[in-house]
């Protein structure tokens, strides 16, 4: 069909000349193809303007010359070799063809190359008939781009993910060494909440900052895309071990809890991480997907702002719970858990107030566990009371190492109902104090709302001694119990501390605000401080202050950082607070 429809294009181009010069003329300096005549030995006889404005060169530069001022360096020899011996045996040729303007552009044209013969049937020229298809490209690009792209963070979107998976896969199935590759699962904490109450321009700004963030973490190999919603997949290439793929979901994590400034306005948000490896948890793109998808999942229930790997025991909980008791128990015995701390700020004159003392255990088997999964269970199993002396233990370690700093802020240290409930609790604070010989008044005690609530008559005797001792008391996550202000006179409490899920939804729920209201004129009645929680935006800072809140916790100042960081946000704390006296 093809050698047909070239014969007729053949056919009608050597009946040309039986048109009038004139018209032949008029066809030849209007066409928007480009027109080179060539005589029998290649060299250029005539061009038309359309060859002029496309090629970027004038008649008078090419006349004489042969065709091979165009050509780009795309093309091997044995290209141009076979196209002029299909034109021999066929009298026509078509096709693709890279050439290459006077500006030294390389672009692609659409060529007919067309023998014509004299009534002997010699060739006795060559005509040239091109079509530039840079605009066309552009316009394919473009729509290729747009398909595989995801039109708001100009990442890739699934399908281009998937396409670049399948293609990494098959590449490093060939290869004979063994390659491991590891899969990052990412949904953002709570992006729902910011889309309700910041509105869907605000979500999309976040969106866009989260993947230029990402972006800045991957090398050339690397995938990224937006997977849908508030979720993106990373495959990080070559990976040499699991440490290095958890060092990268810290790093992750890290660039991503950085505040966003949108409209003036501090911005914090955390993502929950899932891991799967190439092979050990798959061998094909679905499967690492689903592997990563469900321990981001593991992940987001236990704790969130973490990253948890794919591994078989997450197909049953009772596997996962011996897997942590064994693990949790060596971590007992070798104090492998580390604190960080979140300042408090007095919000009158903006001074660090003191510190929450908040555990995190990185464990070498299971990644980041969060206090969600293993803190629960240390109650179920008693191992709540060794982890506690651990953590009352590095808190004493912590204020050692601030007094050799100059600095004198007391720490607060949650105490679990279990711990406290112990007949020798009070007896084994003692112990830990007088082993590191530091006094009580370094520290502040936080018991939860519903331990309080049990067992009144000895909770009272308790706290009572704590003071004696020089302890200050909290009451911590206030709200979530059943207790009222009232009942609380009985207790020999310092301060109180509302639970963030009141503090997150003053600036939208009106009955929120109300009872966070009522909260702090009723503690300010009982001689206790209030504390916020959780505070993560100005807007909060503004209602808190006019609500005259004494205290403010929360990631608008800084989130919970190991002591090393924590030394240095003091010194630019105290520098930045003087530059405002």
């Amino acid at each position: 069909m093809n050698e047909v429809n070239n014969w007729n294009s053949l056919e009608k181009l050597n009946s040309i000349s039986k048109y009038p010069t004139a018209l032949i003329t008029k066809i030849f300096e209007n066409v928007s193809e480009g027109i080179m005549i060539t005589d029998k030995h290649k060299k250029i006889e005539m061009v038309n303007p359309a060859f002029e404005f496309v090629t970027g060169y004038k008649r008078d530069e090419v006349i004489g010359k042969t065709p091979a001022v165009l050509q780009s360096g795309v093309h091997e020899l044995p290209f141009y070799l076979n196209m002029w011996e299909k034109i021999r045996q066929e009298g026509i040729w078509q096709g693709e063809i890279w050439n290459r303007r006077k500006t030294g552009d390389v672009y692609p044209e659409w060529l007919t190359i067309v023998g014509v013969t004299n009534d002997a049937g010699e060739i006795s020229n060559y005509c040239g008939i091109f079509t530039d298809l840079s605009e066309r490209k552009i316009v394919e690009n473009e729509l290729e781009k747009r398909l595989l792209t995801d039109s708001l963070t100009d990442v890739s979107n699934r399908f281009a993910y998937i396409e670049r998976m399948d293609s990494l896969l098959e590449s490093t199935s060939a290869i004979s060494h063994s390659v491991q590759h590891a899969v990052y699962f990412l949904d953002l904490d709570r992006f729902k909440q910011i889309n309700d109450t910041l509105g869907h321009a605000v979500g999309d700004t976040i969106l866009i900052e989260i993947a230029t963030r990402l972006q800045t973490l991957l090398k050339n190999k690397d995938i990224i895309a937006r997977y849908g919603g508030d979720e993106f997949i990373i495959t990080l290439t070559n990976v040499k071990n699991v440490r290095e793929a958890a060092k990268f979901a810290e790093q992750i994590i890290q660039v991503i809890e950085q505040p966003m400034d949108i409209n003036g306005q501090n911005i914090f948000i955390s993502t929950s991480i899932g891991i799967s490896m190439y092979p050990v948890d798959g061998e094909s793109t679905e499967q690492l997907t689903h592997c990563a998808d469900k321990a981001m999942t593991y992940s987001k229930k236990n704790g969130r702002n973490g990253y948890s790997f794919y591994f078989d025991e997450l197909q049953t909980d009772s596997q996962r719970v011996l897997l942590l008791d064994s693990e949790l128990r060596k971590a007992i015995d070798e104090r492998e858990f580390e604190l960080y701390f979140q300042p408090k700020i007095e919000m009158d004159n903006e001074q660090i107030q003191g510190l929450e003392a908040l555990v995190r255990w990185n464990s070498e088997s299971l990644g980041f566990v969060s206090p969600a999964e293993f803190i629960p269970y240390a109650e179920e199993t008693g191992l709540i009371i060794p982890l506690s002396e651990i953590i009352i233990e590095k808190a004493c370690e912590a204020v050692i190492k601030l007094q050799q700093f100059g600095l004198k802020i007391p720490i607060a240290i949650n105490i679990s109902s279990i711990h406290f409930k112990q007949s020798n609790f009070l007896e084994s604070v003692q112990v830990i104090l007088e082993r590191y010989n530091t006094p009580a008044n370094n520290f502040e005690i936080e018991v939860t709302e519903r331990t309080v609530m049990n067992s009144a008559t000895e909770t009272v005797s308790k706290l009572v001694r704590l003071k004696q001792l020089g302890f200050k008391i909290s009451i911590d996550d206030f709200g979530t119990g059943y207790s009222s202000l009232s009942y609380l006179v009985r207790f020999p409490l310092d301060c109180l501390k509302i639970d963030r899920s009141f503090i997150q939804h003053i600036t939208s729920l009106d009955e929120k605000q109300a009872v966070v209201d009522a909260i702090i004129q009723m503690s300010h009645r009982l001689k206790m401080k209030v504390v916020a929680e959780g505070v993560e935006q100005a807007q909060q800072v503004d209602i808190l202050r006019k609500m005259n809140c004494d205290i403010i916790q929360g990631y608008y100042y800084s989130k919970p950082l190991p002591l090393d960081e924590l030394l240095e946000f003091i010194e630019f704390w105290e520098i930045e607070h003087q530059g405002r006296k």
